[in-house]
Formats: structure tokens, C-alpha cells, sequence
């Protein structure tokens, strides 16, 4: 088949475009045909899955989204499906990576909801999700899925669950020891000495200020023992600027996306990610794998990974500063680290957390054979 995929905007180290190439890739092992559609596409281009760029124009983010969808829609005729990482009309299936915006406009003041913003994003979702659309539903968060479901009354037989999407390299190998002490090499960073990390671009939905504050809040032994190594894209000013007000800047360096995540994931002692609202958090799923312990949020969807791995802390909603300040000053010293690790390992052996792609491809084809059979 011929198969278009959409998304709005591409950038390699996105956890949600780094799982379309998954689904893409899987779906050419399949024989079919796969043809990207975006607005921007930044970093290499696989010579066996075509992009086109779709210039549109509009003076908000949402009315340039609305220009992209119906250029998508006269760009996408003669394929056989399409395929949405972004909400959009007359979509064959979607990858639920993004949150239910209906759930969470829900919880902001009423004036949020009167403007043409949340008309149109309201608007995008209905296409998707209401009991009208014939739209198949790609799922990574079971939690997120009910949301969809209370929101608009979605069947639930549309919906696919899917597996994490981690790649096997983010697995801990012999080579742990080596990559650990390489990374604390490059860094500066001693055997006495605790190196947080957290990874993600939109540092302000990671929950970046909040990892700062618990760090600032550390005994002053502590404290000047750790550092925070933050990995994405995003704007760093601001959390630059937090960071010298809470005194903390010296511990703090914001790196942009890398291609050596797994040196990382061994050579830091705990993995913060106490987002406030996330789908997923791919990010979480992958230091388990490595042996990484971790400290997040109950707002991530894959934060049930953290629970039946035992591989470190789920802070409840609703957050307490307090809270995740206490919890980052046991866990640095606590003797169960060792157990966590190996914990997080284990899980990683066992648990199907790697088919994402081989998944998604297989519903896929299913659904669009199913509607010419």
C-alpha cells in the first residue's frame, strides 16, 4: 500500500518523531510504501522514506496547523491511508502521542476557553476522537486513552494499545562501567560525587524548575556534591536565571539533544523527571532499562514502568515541592540504589517495551487492508 504519514514538525531527538521512523521503517520492512508530509524537518532524511514540506502560512500556531491539515488533505490524494502523529481531519489512524487537550483545558480558569485557540485545537480533536470519526486510534497511555474516552465518548474498540517505543541501545551492557566513567570523565564529575539528570525538550513541561528547587533544597553537604546535567531543546534562559537565584547555577548545564543518550543513562546516579503533564515519557522507560533509577511524577502515563519495576519513586498528585525534596535527599544515599538498578534491569529483560514500531505497523495494515476488503 501507499501509505502518508503527517506530522507537523520534525526534529530528531522528539520521542514522538523518533516513534514515527519506528512505525515507518517497520511498515517498509512490510513492502508497503511510506511518504512523509511536514510543515519543518529538521536533521537527516532516509532516502527510502520521501518528505514533502507543505509551506503554509497563518499568523498563530493554530491557524497554520488548519492550513496544513487541507494541504495534507488535496497532498494525500491517491495514497491508500493516512497516517497522523498530530491531530487532523479525515485521518485513517492517529499515534496518540499528544495529551487530551479537552482534559486538560478542563482544569484551567474558563477565559482559557473562549479563545480561537482552544476553538480550533477543540475542533482538531473532535476529528479524531468523537463517536462520528471513523478515525483508528494508535495508544501508548492507557490513562491517556480513558481521558479521550470521558472527554468525548470515543468507542473503545477504536482505540490500539501499544508497547513502549525504547530502543534496545538504551539497555545496560558489559559496557556500563566503561560509558559511566567515559561520561564523568568528560564532565568533571568524581566517584563521590551524584550526577542528576534529566532528559526531554520542553523543559518547562519536564518540570525542569522543579528538579532545581529540589536540588537548591538539598543539605548543604549534599548539595555541593551533586549536579544536574539537563538535556533538550528548549529555551535555557530562564532556567539559567532560576538557577542563579536559588543558588545552584554551578551545578547546573543544559546541553541540547544528543546522539549519546546511553553514556548518560550510566554515568548519572538518578534520572528527575517530576513533569507536570505528560502522554507518555519515553525518557522514564529507558533509564529503567539502563539501571537508572528514577524520580517522577504520577502525571506521566508511563509512570506505572517506575511501579511494577521498582525501579525508584512515583511522587502522587497533587505535587508537593516538599515532597520531591525529601524523597531526592533519601534517594541519593539511600543503600537501595544497587536494588533499583538491578530491578530496573530485570524489567528490561522481560517486559515488552521495545515492539512499538512492529506493533503500530501490524494494526496499520490490518485496518487499511479492512477497509478495501
Amino acid at each position: 500500500m501507499k501509505i502518508a504519514f503527517c506530522l507537523f514538525k520534525y526534529f530528531p531527538y522528539g520521542g514522538m518523531q523518533r516513534n514515527a521512523l519506528r512505525i515507518a521503517r517497520a511498515l517498509r520492512a512490510r513492502g508497503h510504501q511510506v511518504e512523509f508530509f511536514a510543515m519543518q524537518w529538521q536533521g537527516d532524511l532516509d532516502p527510502d522514506l520521501p518528505v514533502h514540506l507543505l509551506p503554509v502560512r497563518g499568523l498563530t500556531n493554530h491557524t497554520r496547523y488548519a492550513n496544513f491539515a487541507r494541504a495534507f488533505a488535496l497532498a494525500a490524494q491517491g495514497f491508500d491511508g493516512r497516517v497522523g502523529c498530530n491531530k487532523l481531519p479525515g485521518l485513517d489512524l492517529y499515534y496518540a502521542a499528544d495529551t487530551c487537550y479537552h482534559a486538560r483545558m478542563a482544569k484551567r480558569p474558563f477565559w482559557h476557553r473562549l479563545s480561537g485557540r482552544y476553538r480550533a485545537f477543540i475542533a482538531a480533536e473532535q476529528a479524531v476522537f468523537s463517536p462520528q470519526s471513523h478515525t483508528e486510534i494508535l495508544a501508548i497511555s492507557d490513562s491517556e486513552a480513558r481521558s479521550y474516552q470521558a472527554s468525548y465518548g470515543t468507542p473503545a474498540s477504536r482505540f490500539h494499545a501499544l508497547p513502549p517505543g525504547i530502543g534496545q541501545d538504551r539497555r545496560a551492557t558489559d559496557a556500563a562501567p566503561e560509558q559511566r566513567a567515559t561520561l564523568r570523565a568528560e564532565f568533571g564529575i568524581g566517584e563521590s560525587e551524584y550526577l542528576l539528570l534529566t532528559i526531554g525538550s520542553g523543559f518547562r513541561m519536564k518540570g525542569l524548575d522543579r528538579s532545581l528547587r529540589a536540588l537548591a533544597a538539598l543539605p548543604p553537604m549534599l548539595r555541593a556534591r551533586t549536579r544536574l546535567i539537563a538535556i533538550g531543546r528548549d529555551k535555557p534562559g530562564l532556567f539559567r536565571r532560576l538557577a542563579r537565584k536559588l543558588g545552584v547555577a554551578g551545578a547546573l548545564t543544559i546541553l541540547d539533544g544528543r546522539d549519546d543518550i546511553p553514556f548518560f543513562l550510566q554515568g548519572a546516579d538518578l534520572l528527575l523527571h517530576p513533569a507536570y503533564y505528560e502522554n507518555t515519557g519515553s525518557v522514564l522507560v529507558e533509564a529503567i532499562v539502563a539501571g537508572l533509577p528514577v524520580l517522577t511524577t504520577s502525571s506521566c502515563g508511563f509512570c506505572v514502568h517506575v511501579q511494577q519495576s521498582g525501579c525508584g519513586t512515583v511522587l502522587p498528585e497533587p505535587f508537593s515541592q516538599a515532597g520531591m525534596n525529601q524523597h531526592l535527599s533519601r534517594m541519593l544515599v539511600s543503600p537501595e540504589r544497587a536494588r533499583w538498578r538491578e530491578a530496573g534491569i530485570a524489567y528490561g529483560q522481560t517486559a515488552d517495551l521495545y515492539s512499538l514500531g512492529q506493533t503500530a505497523a501490524e494494526v496499520i495494515e490490518t485496518r487499511l487492508l479492512a477497509m478495501y476488503a
